[in-house]
């Protein structure tokens, strides 16, 4: 517990220009991403930038790993699209603003979920996921990383009404149109609405209610897309998004020409001075191009205003009942084994790339007060991010001062800064972006590629295919952990073997190599000749280890065979625990209690 509270290292050097610019750096990166990240949501575009200064000011200070940067990511924010559906099905009538506070409880409920974590020291465990899956996590997220930028050579298609159209989905039909250009329910063939030249009139009181365009079928009164229809029928919908398309060819190829400037920076600079960071200078450098010629391009602006106030610290305006907690806290579990997933992976990552090594614990601890702080502060939550981790670190930054500049730069930025930040083309952001995606992803995979095993290669591509398509952090490690250990018990199972011999006193020794668990069990067995040995058998496990209760159940059933056959078997140099387990059996097992080698995972300091 007394390194939980040991915030900074006092002895560590700290080069305060090169913390200061990439903090600098990596607030003008947060904030694109972090509007992304909330309008996936359905959130208001403040919540992800709220959740992005309260998360990374509090891990910065608090957290296991200097120099990483936490925030609104978008693992955290695809999983509260599930929970928001849900609630609109229960309740169809909510308003935005009060599923947001249903949103802040699920953080709150989470981060002290990720504290009890920090706290049983459970943080440890993310050293057990093996080298395949790491590879498979961070090809992914480069490419998750890319993909999301291209949302920025895309705009909005408006609706009739100058509203961000939607992206619909047609579930169950709802009404049709009969022959008599009637619009009536399918359910009821009851008459519901008179069709004119794609305009829906009440049949009892001939007002105009609803119209038809493009496919979409418009509430005239709430200026809000209701039905889906196509060929005479009407779909209730589901909303998955808004509608984008490209942008035309010129604004196209002066995006790209912008995008490329900017990653030339990125690669140049470092090879004339490292005084400035490099993505600091491709956005001061391409801002100033564009606004000095005031070439029209797509800005931060035109994503949404990140004009606000100080987040004033509030309880979610929510029923505290159980229903609400048996609602939310299955999301608030997925957010923060999200969460933790992410952010201790990143963290793994930082280690090996700055060659030190962070606490787990700690930061699982850090997470989760983020979380919560994020909460009551009007913010959706959040976790690592290691593009913005890695822009810090190739930054040169190593100290908690970075992190803390970048939260506090983006208050500064929602305070007073927003009408200079809105005016930042996007085109340099996104080459920041694109060069950190190039620079995550381990290009060194690929080379050892026909040199792995085919199982790590397995582990390594569906890793990296659960992370780009389902965006599910969580499911894409748990499957490259599950596959790696069955392949691991396989490969295992195949090397026990049985030295055997039979010394001056007529008794057989067998000499067990290998561990002795579920996967092998079924070769153990084979390695013994029940009928043909002698009256007294030793099995000797001083080069092999029992592992699990399956192992147990084998020797039990092995010495049966040989109590059946009139013989006694001797278990020598067993483990404390299995002991303990075989000492009901000791008229049939004799145990020759000498020293075993005790395994232990490398702990963690909190």
């Amino acid at each position: 517990m007394k390194k939980v509270f040991n915030l900074f290292d006092l002895k560590q050097k700290v080069n305060y220009k090169n913390e200061v610019l990439s903090g600098l750096t990596v607030a003008l990166a947060l904030v694109p991403e972090a509007i992304a990240f909330a309008l996936i949501a359905g959130l208001s575009p403040l919540t992800g930038l709220y959740a992005a200064f309260s998360i990374g000011l509090v891990t910065s200070i608090l957290g296991g790993r200097p120099g990483m940067i936490s925030g609104a990511t978008g693992a955290v924010a695809v999983i509260y699209v599930g929970m928001i559906t849900l609630i609109r099905q229960a309740n169809p009538e909510i308003t935005v603003d009060e599923i947001t506070q249903y949103i802040f409880a699920t953080v709150i409920l989470a981060g002290i979920i990720q504290i009890i974590v920090g706290l049983l020291r459970l943080g440890k465990f993310i050293r057990l996921v093996p080298q395949p899956v790491m590879f498979g996590f961070v090809n992914g997220l480069a490419i998750v990383i890319f993909m999301a930028q291209l949302s920025s050579f895309k705009v909005d298609v408006k609706d009739p009404y100058g509203n961000n159209k939607k992206e619909i989905v047609a579930t169950d039909q709802v009404l049709s149109v009969n022959e008599e250009s009637y619009v009536v329910s399918s359910e009821t063939g009851a008459l519901a609405y008179n069709l004119i030249n794609d305009t829906l009139f009440n049949y009892e009181t001939g007002e105009a209610k609803l119209w038809i365009n493009d496919g979409q079928v418009y509430d005239i009164e709430k200026e809000t897309v209701k039905y889906a229809y196509e060929k005479g029928s009407f779909f209730n919908i589901d909303v998955t998004g808004e509608k984008k398309e490209w942008l035309d060819s010129e604004a196209m190829w002066l995006m790209i020409s912008l995008v490329l400037l900017s990653m030339l920076i990125i690669w140049g600079l470092p090879k004339i001075t490292k005084y400035v960071p490099s993505a600091l200078a491709a956005i001061i450098i391409v801002s100033a191009i564009v606004i000095g010629f005031g070439i029209d391009t797509k800005t931060v602006g035109d994503i949404a205003s990140i004009q606000g106030g100080f987040p004033t610290p509030a309880l979610p305006d929510i029923p505290f009942t159980w229903d609400t907690f048996v609602l939310i806290f299955p999301y608030a579990l997925i957010v923060a084994g999200v969460g933790l997933i992410e952010s201790l992976l990143t963290l793994n990552l930082i280690d090996e790339i700055t060659q030190t090594r962070g606490s787990g614990n700690k930061e699982c601890v850090a997470q989760g007060t983020a979380n919560i702080a994020s909460g009551f502060f009007l913010g959706m939550g959040g976790c690592a991010m290691i593009g913005q981790s890695l822009i810090n670190i190739s930054s040169g930054a190593r100290a908690r001062l970075s992190g803390i500049v970048a939260s506090l730069g983006l208050l500064s930025f929602i305070l007073w800064g927003a009408p200079i930040i809105e005016q930042l083309p996007m085109a340099a952001l996104v080459g920041v972006m694109v060069m950190v995606s190039i620079g995550t992803f381990e290009w060194a995979s690929l080379k050892v590629f026909g040199k792995m095993p085919w199982t790590d290669v397995i582990v390594m591509i569906v890793v990296t295919l659960v992370t780009v398509f389902l965006h599910n952090l969580a499911l894409a490690v748990l499957i490259g952990v599950i596959i790696s250990a069955l392949a691991f018990a396989w490969e295992n199972a195949l090397r026990i073997r049985a030295r055997k011999h039979i010394d001056e006193n007529g008794s057989k020794h067998y000499e067990i190599y290998g561990p002795l668990f579920f996967g092998s069990v079924s070769v153990f067995n084979d390695k013994f000749d029940v009928q043909g040995d002698p009256e007294d058998v030793i099995i000797d496990f001083s080069e092999s280890k029992v592992v699990d209760m399956s192992a147990i159940e084998a020797l039990n059933a092995l010495t049966e065979r040989y109590q059946k056959a009139g013989k006694k078997v001797h278990l020598r140099h067993l483990s404390p625990d299995c002991q303990k387990l075989l000492r009901d059996a000791d008229k049939i097992v004799e145990v020759n209690v000498m020293e075993d080698p005790t395994y232990h995972v490398a702990a963690d300091n909190v």
